[in-house]
């Protein structure tokens, strides 16, 4: 019997997949942590990393190399310019999902890193930090059935929770134009 072979495919069928978010500073620790809290919420394992693209090229590598033989996905975090997500991206054949923070001091003129790539590039660009979990969570779920379950059950309560809000505001806005048209 082979037993690589049977590892391999318990590997493949039940091996559950893990975001590594990888910033570029400690300075996008903060941000990263919302991307965090939505992993957590949706149940999906990360892990923290900084390297930079422009300072520590060598250490994005060793990154790479790190998690080569996973199955994870890149969450991207890089203020400024980001390079670290196209670096990435040229460098794995695993996911690469840009999540760069806002900045107004730049007006959001800053996103343009993100954007205007290279060619041969196919990060994801997605500014929300829930939104970006959210896609991560979606790509390791088209193996994971638990996790499209859970996923579904998010849906569900954002969907809930507007149906809520339409509730409060048909009953304070009735009385309103009640009040309107005595």
């Amino acid at each position: 019997m082979n037993y690589i072979f049977l590892f391999r495919t318990w590997e493949r069928n039940y091996m559950k997949g893990k975001v590594i978010i990888l910033m570029g500073s400690k300075s996008d620790v903060e941000f990263s942590r919302e991307i965090a809290k939505y992993l957590d919420i949706l149940g999906v394992e990360y892990e923290f990393r900084i390297a930079s693209a422009h300072k520590t090229p060598e250490k994005v590598l060793e990154i790479l190399k790190e998690y080569e033989g996973e199955k994870i996905i890149y969450i991207t975090v890089a203020g400024r310019s980001n390079a670290l997500s196209a670096f990435v991206d040229a460098n794995t054949l695993k996911p690469v999902i840009a999540c760069p923070p806002y900045s107004e001091k730049f007006s959001g003129a800053d996103i343009f890193s993100s954007l205007r790539v290279p060619s041969g590039i196919g990060s994801l660009v997605i500014i929300e930090p829930e939104g970006a979990a959210i896609a991560a969570a979606k790509i390791l779920a088209l193996e994971d059935p638990a996790l499209a379950k859970k996923i579904r059950n998010y849906q569900v309560s954002k969907k809930m929770e507007i149906d809520e809000e339409d509730k409060k505001i048909r009953k304070t806005e009735k009385g309103a134009s009640k009040k309107n048209d005595g």
